[in-house]
């Protein structure tokens, strides 16, 4: 069973910046992708962003391009999320997740961590 333990999460205010990890226990064919998504209060969970463990192709939603970075530490198992220029609506609870293939959907990831919340206050 892959687990996934995200960390990072907490209280800001507006354009502050917060960097979200999330540390897997395994890096095989079943993580092939990781993905960060969102859920706030009300609202459907929804994608931020993805990054395959190999190769350069990396996925933004439109409304943190340019703010947020995915990245990733293959020799921790470790992706990252480094967001700036925080805004109220960035207010959420963020998931990791981990996939086959690189997709923007949540039917798509296999695994799931517990999220963290972050939450940016004006």
């Amino acid at each position: 069973q892959v687990q996934l333990v995200e960390s990072g999460g907490g209280l800001v205010q507006a354009g502050d910046s917060l960097r979200l990890s999330c540390a897997a226990s395994e890096r095989t064919f079943r993580t092939n992708a990781m993905g960060w998504f969102r859920q706030a209060p009300g609202k459907e969970r929804e994608f931020v962003a993805a990054k395959p463990w190999s190769g350069g192709i990396t996925w933004y939603a439109d409304s943190v391009k340019g703010r947020f970075t995915i990245s990733r530490d293959n020799a921790k198992n470790t992706v990252y999320l480094q967001m700036n220029s925080l805004k109220p609506e960035d207010t959420a609870v963020y998931y990791c997740a981990a996939a086959r293939a690189l997709s923007r959907a949540t039917t798509g990831y296999n695994y799931w961590g517990q999220g963290t919340q972050v939450t940016v206050s004006s």
